[in-house]
């Protein structure tokens, strides 16, 4: 039975996954799906996991049902609780205890762990056992955005299945049947880097004022005019109210279920949200800084591909004028050390800096690199 799922884009993880499901066919204990984000790595988990506990099911249309709706009793799936990475805890009782567990309904146990290139050292060796001798009845689906950061002993027991960044005229053809301007869909689209989540965050209302304060951050040290604008002030204080609404969803939860908790619980339970609620905050803060650079980092490689003549190379397919305008004069390998100078910023906010003082200091060292005298020669 091949995977109910369109992947027409993603032959290798088509071939690997439909044969694991024919007739016959024998699904390995382990897989690790691997490509960026927006690509259907989680939905086509979910689908695989359908059909992997449907088999033989009294009634396998419930079975998928419940699946697909996170409701039923042999599904896990894990996300990182931590920042940055994925702690020992997410794996410990969520996997390592519960794969030692038959089945409850089904022939098989699926355990789904996103972003499994965060684990850290703990959690993955915690995790290697169950994967060197696993129970006959689990299978482990590992998604990864980054599959070349999991450590090689995880990665090697694990079956890959690729999937391919979608070409940036797909993303935008999807963008554009959503209603978004041709210009700004192929804008977005080449922006995302085949991450199809990241081009329909991009051509909504909130992606929008991201690449403006982007794009402000890139041109103020371009202009001369880091410490005029402070564009860094306005990027953190979008970050920050990202961070605080994920507090705030997270504050609603914890408020339903200390309904449902004994007095002497309750109090256990708020130190965990606390914990939780702070570094869930912490990770959408640096994820929207990081979107954010990551933009930026691509104006000025776009400064350098109209620099060197190759326009048909530019990312900011919408922003041809401005472009234009930043190009004047500039040389390749000093733009190039501006693409190197945000991709060191965007490295270093994983290890707990400054948000604040980490922007500041790349401003002003991206003002002093591009100052006039360095853009003639």
């Amino acid at each position: 039975m091949p995977v109910p799922l369109s992947l027409d884009d993603h032959p290798h993880a088509a071939a690997v996954l439909g044969s694991a499901l024919r007739p016959g066919g024998s699904p390995s204990h382990a897989y690790l799906f691997g490509g960026p984000a927006g690509t259907g790595k989680r939905a086509t988990a979910r689908a695989f996991a359908a059909e992997l506990l449907a088999e033989n099911a009294r009634d396998p249309e419930s079975a998928r049902a419940r699946t697909r709706s996170g409701a039923h009793p042999d599904l896990t799936w894990v996300v990182p609780s931590g920042a940055h990475e994925m702690l020992r805890r997410d794996v410990d009782d969520a996997v390592v205890s519960a794969a030692t567990r038959t089945p409850f309904e089904s022939e098989r146990r699926v355990f789904v762990l996103e972003r499994a290139e965060t684990m850290n050292d703990e959690a993955a060796n915690r995790l290697l056992k169950t994967l060197e001798e696993p129970a006959e009845y689990v299978v482990l689906l590992l998604l990864s955005d980054r599959p070349n950061q999991i450590l090689p002993t995880i990665a090697s027991r694990c079956q890959y299945v690729r999937f391919d960044p979608l070409g940036a005229e797909t993303i935008a053809s999807a963008l554009e049947a959503d209603g978004v301007e041709p210009s700004v869909a192929k804008g977005c689209a080449r922006l995302a880097l085949g991450d199809g989540e990241r081009a329909r965050m991009l051509a909504g209302p909130e992606g929008s004022a991201l690449r403006s304060l982007a794009e402000s951050l890139a041109r103020a040290p371009l202009a001369g005019r880091v410490g005029q604008q402070r564009p860094w002030d306005a990027l953190l204080a979008v970050a920050g109210a990202r961070g605080r609404a994920v507090e705030a969803k997270l504050d609603e939860a914890l408020t339903a279920e200390l309904e449902t908790l004994a007095r002497s619980e309750r109090r256990k339970r708020q130190t965990e949200y606390a914990e939780r609620s702070r570094r869930a905050s912490r990770r959408a803060r640096t994820e929207t800084l990081d979107v954010a650079l990551g933009l930026a980092g691509l104006w000025y490689r776009d400064l350098a591909c109209l620099a060197a003549g190759v326009p048909e190379l530019v990312h900011h397919a919408d922003r041809s004028v401005e472009l234009g305008a930043d190009a004047a004069g500039r040389t390749v390998f000093v733009l190039r050390d501006a693409v190197d100078l945000v991709e060191e910023t965007r490295a270093r906010l994983a290890f707990n800096v400054s948000e604040d003082l980490a922007c500041e200091a790349l401003a002003y060292r991206l003002e002093r690199l591009l100052e006039p005298a360095s853009a003639g020669t």
